[in-house]
Formats: C-alpha cells, sequence, structure tokens
C-alpha cells in the first residue's frame, strides 16, 4: 500500500481538492487498493469543516464530490504513517519541515515537482481570489496528479 498525504494551510482549498482528484484518478485506474489518500492543514483553523464550497463547486463541474471530506490537521505521526507529504506550497513545505523527523525528510516534497513541465511550483491559495483561482488550482492539481500517479507506478515497477 502507497499512503499519500496532500498538505496546504487549512485543508479547506488546495488539499482537499488535490485528494479529491488524485483519489478520482486512482478509482478510475483501479489502483484502489493499493493507494490510500488523504490530506491535512498545517493550520488547526478549520479542523471538521467541509472544503471551502467553491471548491465543492469546482470540483463538481468535473465530476468529483468533496463533500464527504473534513479538515483535520497534520500530526508527527503523519510522518511514519504515509509515503509522499506533498505540500502545496514554500511556506506549508517549510511548515512540514520543522515538525518532520530528520530521518523521514526524504517524504516530504512540493506537490508541484510532479508537474515539471508547469513554471508555477506553487499551488497558489485561491481562498480570497474569485472563482478563476479554484478553476486554476484544479487545473494545476490535475496536471501534478498525472505525474504523481506516474511516480508511484515507476517506484513500484
Amino acid at each position: 500500500m502507497v499512503k499519500v498525504l496532500f498538505v496546504c494551510m487549512g485543508n479547506i482549498c488546495r488539499s482537499p481538492t488535490a485528494e479529491g482528484v488524485f483519489a478520482n484518478i486512482v478509482e478510475r485506474q483501479g489502483l484502489n487498493d493499493i493507494i490510500e489518500i488523504d490530506s491535512a492543514g498545517t493550520h488547526a483553523y478549520h479542523i471538521g469543516n467541509p472544503p471551502d464550497p467553491r471548491s465543492q463547486e469546482c470540483a463538481l463541474q468535473r465530476g468529483i464530490d468533496l463533500s464527504s471530506l473534513r479538515a483535520r490537521r497534520v500530526n508527527k505521526q503523519d510522518f511514519n504513517e504515509y509515503d509522499y507529504i506533498l505540500a502545496m506550497d514554500k511556506d506549508n513545505y517549510s511548515e512540514l519541515e520543522e515538525i518532520c523527523p530528520d530521518e523521514l525528510l526524504e517524504k516530504l516534497k512540493l506537490f508541484m515537482d510532479f508537474a515539471p513541465h508547469l513554471s508555477n511550483k506553487e499551488v497558489p491559495d485561491p481562498y480570497y481570489g474569485g472563482s478563476n483561482g479554484f478553476e486554476r488550482v484544479f487545473d494545476m492539481v490535475e496536471e501534478a496528479a498525472q505525474g504523481l500517479l506516474r511516480d508511484i507506478q515507476k517506484r513500484r515497477d
């Protein structure tokens, strides 16, 4: 079993979108039995809340339902539990790096590293922007999710 954790600040926009998109791709490929997916936030602002309505609406328009997801805060045990811990941006990467045991740092990566053909290496936080920001995030997440799946498959072969 390969375990993937997506992390943003509050776990209501970017990381649940990544969780939903990647889960959809994994399901379509018939890989649910070998890949486990979750998301979390570096801050406790929204613990227990569903994803932002704008994230949910954007995802639903593309056939992905995020309504069952609930925000949680990342914890130290996550570094032992997950094989991939993927930060949406450099600030959250730094937050994770501070709590990650040194021997597990190789698990920590920027999510956009899996989309090297895109120029932006961070998924921008759409929370304070308009709906087009959520669309942009979704597009970026789709690209990186495809690259992540290729990476997992390559490592398993």
